[in-house]
């Protein structure tokens, strides 16, 4: 028994509020929820009517609950309605209608007629048996509807507005199309009797492309594609994953013949291999369409596996780009008999790229398949779906990959040229010799000059003085006839333009600034630009030729090429190294220039922009870059280039690049194990030089708040949730963000505040499905909230954000802005603390039966010290090293929570202490800045202390400790006495729990190592 299947997802435009949709099947009939107060209503909701006649129509109707309306008539309610024939769908791809939106027919009569009623979204789809026999009755000479096929077109055009083609336009134009189908019917195109699916599948792609096309072979199909214009861009891979990525010694013309190929060796191996049975390949044939290109229909019997049963799957491959030896080609899978599978496809993209150059000389190509799954419809089994489709891809392509392997070399790293071997390849400085300004100075212009000049010469030469005539005197001689006046005025215009083509050389041969050719220096991240050549560079008159030269800027610094002169396809074969980096490099500008003489007189010819964190090392070690911009656009101008970005002192340099930003952020930054950073990498699809610096618990604030974790990292902030397998992941760069803003705490954001990042304008564009608004400027909005602390994350990504946007002055004048509110420093003179030693009260002062060098213990960082501060009520309790900062001067930062029974605000302190040898007692003084955060009137004040250790008189066992206190108000409040009064007395009795436990833990330990 056939079943159709409706699902109604969504409405728009409808003229009313409070809505539901009837549907109607034969005498079935159905209806969704009542949606009230919006006029795009959305149902997501799926009904199943069985069908008994090919004839049957299926009504979808829109009808307005509206208790207050008194029906006077049986349209009263109505709204409109759209008509689909079930035959139309019977001849759809897979029986399947994909989501599409018609236009709702408005009513012959009532408060709706001729009014635009608003479009419906559905997707119908036929399922159960006997569809092939559903089909032969519609292709039946007998049957009344052998032309439904060509009816389909009738509900696709229902996206128009209603009334602007005729209903018996639309007829005579089906029966055009069928007789057209009748004449032009080649003999033996099906086999009688054969009703399978599969066929069924074929024989309707079949219909929907262009019969009437020459007959050519797949070579010259390719070809043929290849030499059309408008190309599309190779497209990234999909976001699921990437399955191969192997480079193989095999050209890209040949390994793209041997995959695709009409009836291919290798595509029957792997199905043998795989267990697959009953594949039928249609042919190539071009479709016109959203994605026009050679297409192909593959059917095929999947083996059965331990879980599922042998399925039929139907796959749809199309050629999305063919161009120089690039082909990217896009599969979409359809598994409708798996379970769920009518919810789901599955597409995988095959990039096929040249590869690097091997040793050899040979060819080589760079094999790229990536996959991802489209949901047709909204599906509480998602994860569950795409973990078994993931497992069963793997396994499939693990075997592709084996049998490719057993056809091709399979290139590793030993055989391709490393960085060193592609680059001794090229020049490593240009050379402007002579033949280079023979080539430019050897036109019709410069040798005509030349001629004429020494023509002139020698006629000079040879001729003597001459007797004045004329107006002519004794050192002043004129021309004698006009054709001397001609010929003299012709060469001094030849001299003048040789003159203007001379100093246009020298100008460019001097154009180079003092960066070019300049070696990195440093340690770090060294980035190394190989700039190879250019193709079709525009230029800016209609005839002539530009005079191109290539400038390259990453994290301000700027590296520009030669130039070439008079040339749309230069050759520069130049070698550009910028100096260390302390942080990786997020993207690198390219911008090509037409040189005309001053800089200021310079135009742009195209320009670009290579993001580092979407592009692997191979890809970026030969690559082709498409310019943007007018002039390039409409020229298809590209670069070719070699890039590497290499890090010349491994983990030093991230060790080192954290140290610096634990001054920046206060609070100790950790390096993450290699497990940790490649589960990050894989997460967001990011490089391996990418490493994780901290990651928070918080919510992304959308419509409904999502928990999850955001991750920040050297170049990147992300998110990453998963809701019963529903994932919402993404990130963008740090260099896009324009402004931070806080947020107080509100009923809306749950009591806690909300950071909210806007990023500029046209960026972060892969980011938008998780931003909150979008503003008048076109900016996205992402809020975040609800983090265990705030200030915390907040103080992290404002730090890490400032440090890759601004400049040393900029960063120090937003630090001083900041001061008041989140900063604290101690004085440039640490002494002058000490000299307020009359301000500052002794709250603690005693003598302990343990040395001096025990008690400095819970200074240093260690397990006593954290033990310490543990007991006595810090959470989360995290240090820097200590610093060198003047001489005998050490300086570090300190960070951690007060628990509630320290506090009844909770709260978070942060520290900066510094230590040195007091020369008078021979002990050590450590003085400390500390600022609280989350506590009332926390930023009107700092808490200064002062702690003396030294030698005791009791003997070198014991010691001396005095602790000082004194409170800086940098706003004036009318609570500053209470505050005061209770800070002294809280850190009074802090201090004395504080020395008490040190002296029990230090004795502890002395008793048991003598045991």
């Amino acid at each position: 028994m056939l079943r159709l299947y409706v699902c109604v997802l969504e409405a728009k435009d409808l003229p009313v509020k409070d809505t539901y949709v009837k549907l109607r099947l034969g005498k079935f009939k159905s209806k969704t929820r009542i949606l009230r107060n919006t006029c795009t209503p959305v149902w997501n909701e799926e009904f199943g009517f069985r069908v008994h006649d090919a004839e049957d129509v299926l009504v979808v109707s829109v009808v307005n609950d509206n208790n207050e309306c008194s029906v006077t008539n049986g349209y009263a309610d109505f709204v409109s309605e759209v008509r689909i024939p079930v035959g139309s769908v019977a001849f759809e791809d897979k029986q399947t209608l994909l989501p599409t939106w018609f236009s709702l027919e408005s009513p012959k009569s009532g408060k709706f007629f001729k009014k635009y009623c608003g479009k419906i979204l559905l997707t119908v789809s036929l399922h159960g048996k006997g569809r092939a026999s559903f089909i032969n009755h519609k292709h039946s000479p007998n049957s009344s509807t052998e032309d439904s096929k060509d009816l389909e077109g009738l509900h696709i055009s229902s996206e128009a507005p209603c009334g602007k083609m005729g209903v018996g336009k639309q007829l005579l134009k089906v029966i055009a199309n069928r007789l057209h189908r009748i004449f032009n019917k080649k003999e033996g195109s099906s086999k009688p009797g054969d009703s399978s699916e599969p066929s069924t599948s074929l024989s309707d792609y079949e219909d929907s492309v262009q019969e009437n096309s020459s007959p050519c072979s797949f070579e010259e199909a390719i070809a043929l594609m290849e030499s059309g214009d408008n190309k599309p861009e190779m497209p990234e891979n999909l976001p699921a994953g990437v399955l191969v990525d192997q480079i193989y010694l095999v050209s890209p013309n040949d390994l793209n013949v041997f995959l695709f190929a009409p009836n291919s060796q290798f595509g029957k191996d792997l199905a043998e291999l795989q267990g697959t049975t009953n594949v039928q390949e249609g042919p190539w044939a071009w479709k016109q369409g959203d994605m026009s290109g050679l297409t192909r229909v593959v059917s095929y019997t999947k083996a059965a596996t331990k879980l599922i049963k042998a399925v039929n799957a139907i796959e749809e491959q199309t050629y999305i780009r063919v161009s120089r030896k690039e082909f990217a080609i896009l599969v979409s899978v359809s598994t409708p008999e798996v379970p769920y599978g009518n919810t789901f496809r599955t597409e995988l993209l095959y990039k096929i790229m040249p590869g690097r150059e091997v040793s050899s000389g040979e060819e080589s190509s760079h094999l790229v398949v990536s996959w991802g799954i489209v949901f047709l419809q909204s599906t509480m089994m998602k994860g569950m779906i795409e973990g078994g489709a993931r497992q069963g891809l793997k396994e499939s392509f693990n075997q592709f990959s084996d049998q490719l392997a057993q056809n091709f070399k399979v290139l590793d790293k030993a055989d391709l040229p490393g960085k060193e071997h592609l680059l001794a390849t090229l020049q490593t400085e240009d050379q402007w010799n002579w033949w280079q300004a023979i080539t430019y100075f050897w036109n019709f212009t410069v040798i005509s000059t030349i001629f004429m000049f020494l023509y002139v010469l020698v006629h000079i030469l040879q001729c003597g003085p001459s007797l004045p005539q004329g107006l002519e005197f004794s050192g002043l001689e004129l021309p004698d006839s006009f054709g001397e006046l001609i010929t003299s005025g012709i060469l001094i215009i030849q001299l003048q333009r040789v003159y203007n083509m001379v100093s246009h050389f020298v100008q460019a041969r001097f154009q180079m600034g003092t960066d070019h050719g300049l070696k990195a220096h440093g340690d770090g991240w060294v980035l190394t630009v190989a700039l190879i050549e250019g193709f079709d560079l525009a230029s800016l008159e209609s005839e002539g030729l530009s005079d191109p030269y290539v400038v390259f800027t990453c994290n301000g610094q700027t590296r520009s090429s030669s130039v070439k002169l008079q040339t749309s396809d230069p050759q520069w074969n130049e070698i550009l190294e910028f100096d260390a980096m302390e942080e990786p490099p997020s993207v690198l500008d390219v911008e090509v220039f037409d040189f005309d003489g001053p800089f200021d007189q310079d135009v742009s010819l195209g320009h670009a922009e290579i993001n580092f964190l979407k592009h692997t090392s191979t890809e970026l070690a030969d690559t082709w870059l498409m310019l943007e911009g007018k002039l390039a656009q409409s020229s298809q101008s590209k670069l070719h280039l070699r890039i590497f970005l290499d890090n010349n002192k491994g983990v030093e340099t991230i060790k080192e690049y954290l140290e610096k930003m634990e001054k920046e952020v206060g609070k100790k930054l950790n390096l993450r194990s290699p497990q940790r950073n490649s589960t990050f990498q894989k997460l967001f699809g990011l490089p391996p030089e990418e490493f994780l610096i901290k990651d928070f618990t918080c919510y992304l604030k959308r419509k409904m708040p999502l928990q999850g974790r955001l991750f920040l990292s050297a170049r990147t902030l992300g998110f990453y949730a998963n809701l019963f397998g529903h994932k919402t992941n993404f990130f963008f760069l740090w260099e896009d963000i324009e402004e931070i803003q806080v947020l107080p705490p509100s009923l809306a954001s749950l009591g806690s505040p909300t950071l909210v990042i806007i990023l500029r304008r046209g960026r972060g564009l892969d980011a938008r499905h998780g931003a909150k608004t979008q503003d008048e400027e076109g900016r996205l909005r992402f809020h975040f909230q609800s983090f265990v602390s705030f200030s915390v994350a907040s103080r992290t990504i404002k730090a890490l954000w400032r440090t890759r946007i601004l400049n040393p002055y900029q960063k120090e004048q937003i630090t001083e802005e900041h001061d008041d509110q989140e900063g604290f420093v101690i004085p440039e003179d640490s002494a002058s603390i000490l000299e307020d030693e009359e301000k500052m009260i002794r709250i603690f002062s005693a003598e302990l039966p343990i040395t001096m060098r025990s008690v400095m213990g819970i200074f240093d960082g260690g397990n006593l010290e954290h033990k310490i501060m543990h007991g006595t009520g810090c959470m989360n309790y995290e240090t820097t090293s200590w610093e060198l900062v003047k001489p005998d001067v050490f300086e570090r930062r300190v960070s951690y929570q007060f628990n509630r029974h320290v506090s009844a605000f909770g709260g978070e302190v942060t520290c900066t202490q510094q230590k040195f040898p007091n020369a008078n007692t021979g002990g050590w003084t450590v003085i400390e800045v500390m600022a609280l955060h989350g506590v009332l009137f926390a930023d009107h004040f700092r808490i200064h202390f002062r702690y003396e250790i030294e030698k005791s008189s009791l003997g070198d066992c014991a010691c001396k400790c005095g602790a000082y206190i004194d409170i800086v108000w940098l706003k004036s409040s009318k609570f500053q006495q209470r505050i005061n009064r209770n800070i002294i007395a809280k850190f009074n009795l802090r201090l004395k729990e504080t020395f008490e436990l040190v002296q029990k833990e230090i004795l502890l330990i002395s008793q048991n190592s003598h045991e």
